[in-house]
């Protein structure tokens, strides 16, 4: 059994997911549209940019969860799957991680984004495994109402590395136990995880990870005709 894991905004699917459920917001008229369209937009820049203050953007994107029920987010949420983002799955990300599955690999889903806009996306995929900016709750856990604050180290550049041995360590489990161990991803700032598996696959990459992939001879996979 090999490891698979698969960045998801840019990677698997064409678009950003966590910018999408912030314009979703806006839409929906859950946030003030002006003030946070822009906030929206500056962080997807700083992200672009490799400079995100991930704890800001956490409390940023998150804290308007908390104030509506756990209920009413889920139906808000099943609207944007049907709207915003099933539309946007393409076979070719499809078949990838069908591949993956059909080999037998153990499969995850490593993504900066939180877990409540990741998870739903994860299961349409077929993923069951999810290493995601998580998201405190109360209550019925998992399903508990959002408190909207950050919990526990954020799946974000070397983040990633620490949550994905996190995950694998809780299943008696490390990177170097995979014969071959892959990482698919779109974004510079997936470089430090990428540097630590057998096969990293740059994947419609951002012009800086291009570079890298081509100066380290890692093999570039393009899904999508072009980035949006």
């Amino acid at each position: 059994m090999n490891l698979a894991l698969f960045d998801l905004d840019h990677t698997l699917i064409p678009t950003d997911s966590d910018h999408e459920w912030g314009r979703f917001m806006v839409k929906l008229g859950i946030v003030d549209a002006e003030k946070f369209a822009l906030q929206n937009d500056a962080f997807y820049e700083d992200y672009k940019a490799g400079s995100l203050d991930i704890h800001a953007y956490l409390d940023a994107q998150l804290s308007p969860l908390a104030q509506h029920s756990r209920a009413q987010l889920d139906g808000w949420h099943a609207q944007f799957m049907r709207e915003v983002i099933t539309p946007a799955i393409q076979p070719a990300a499809l078949d990838l991680v069908r591949r993956h599955q059909a080999a037998g690999d153990l499969c995850c889903l490593v993504t900066a984004t939180n877990a409540f806009v990741t998870a739903p996306i994860g299961q349409a995929f077929g993923i069951d495994a999810l290493i995601a900016c998580e998201v405190e709750t109360v209550g019925n856990i998992p399903n508990g109402e959002l408190t909207g604050r950050p919990q526990g180290t954020p799946s974000y550049r070397e983040g990633k590395i620490v949550r994905t041995e996190a995950w694998l360590a809780s299943m008696g489990k490390s990177l170097g136990d995979f014969e071959r161990s892959f990482f698919y991803s779109d974004s510079h700032n997936d470089i430090p995880l990428l540097e630590k598996v057998t096969d990293p696959i740059a994947t419609n990459p951002d012009d800086t990870l291009r570079a890298h992939a081509q100066a380290r001879g890692w093999r570039i996979l393009e899904l999508f005709p072009s980035r949006d």
